[in-house]
């Protein structure tokens, strides 16, 4: 295996060659940067991606990603025409390929930050994916999902597709939109709570920013423990379970400064001034 092959190549100035990561504050604009691809996953996209995210696990100076693509499509898939033999064959080369991308919506899952996906066109395949693994999905008019693995040949359970779609949509849709390959446009996917909104494609950055913001107005520490018990009370084995996770987190955020700020603020009707503390 050649050196250094499945690591990053970060510039020096941190920046990226697939990903342009813009900082407004505590929100990081995060857009895939192969418009004339639809921005397909690259090699060099898929190992960004992986690098991005897992920084983030400790990066609590990034409050909220907000995930889009530019030029006309969100993120059309692995890019077919690059070639992955990378000199190797067999299962276990195999496998080293396999989970460079799906090593990045386990990443995207453990950051502590919401994760809004902006879905302004074609979203297939390892995009349908990292739209799925997003916390909140808003959609454009053009928006155009499908799980496009099983019309390659491959199955349609990839990339943690078949663990977010039945749990986002129900067993019988997903069943239709996995056995099939079939899209489901931006309105079926609000009808069937895929998406939370769809705007038009110009109000789309707004649409994103406003719900950032209104993410950003609450206790930084209330925020992340809020997303890690959704992710764990998905698969949790019974209520009594979810309970007793909830009420330590509870117990635990009512000693910070931060629940003494958002009461305080909530009786004399002002803004809280939150500090992660």
């Amino acid at each position: 295996m050649s050196e250094g092959l499945y690591s990053p190549k970060v510039k020096p100035d941190g920046s990226y060659e697939t990903l342009t990561v813009v900082k407004e504050g505590a929100i990081d604009w995060l857009t895939l940067n192969r418009p004339a691809a639809l921005n397909a996953m690259s090699r060099t996209m898929m190992l960004e991606l992986q690098h991005y995210f897992g920084e983030l696990y400790t990066d609590h100076s990034v409050r909220v990603v907000v995930l889009t693509g530019a030029g006309r499509g969100f993120c059309a898939g692995l890019d077919l025409k690059e070639d992955r033999a990378d000199g190797e064959s067999g299962p276990v080369a195999g496998l080293r390929v396999q989970r460079r991308v799906s090593e990045i919506v386990m990443r995207m899952r453990r950051a502590p930050q919401p994760v809004i996906a902006l879905i302004n066109g074609p979203a297939s395949g390892g995009g349908f994916a990292l739209a799925l693994a997003s916390d909140i999905r808003i959609a454009a008019p053009a928006a155009r999902m499908n799980a496009a693995f099983i019309r390659i040949g491959l199955t349609a359970c990839d990339v943690g597709v078949s663990y977010f779609l039945p749990r986002l949509v129900g067993s019988a849709l997903a069943s239709e939109l996995l056995l099939t390959g079939r899209f489901i446009d931006a309105e079926r996917a609000q009808r069937v709570g895929l998406v939370s909104q769809v705007v038009a494609q110009d109000e789309l950055l707004a649409a994103g920013r406003t719900m950032a913001h209104e993410i950003l107005g609450n206790s930084p520490v209330g925020v992340r423990l809020t997303k890690e018990c959704l992710n764990m009370s998905i698969d949790a084995g019974s209520l009594e379970a979810v309970i007793a996770m909830e009420d330590r987190q509870q117990i635990l955020v009512a000693q910070t400064g931060d629940m003494r700020e958002g009461v305080g603020a909530f009786l004399e009707k002002r803004k809280p001034d939150y500090r992660d503390a």
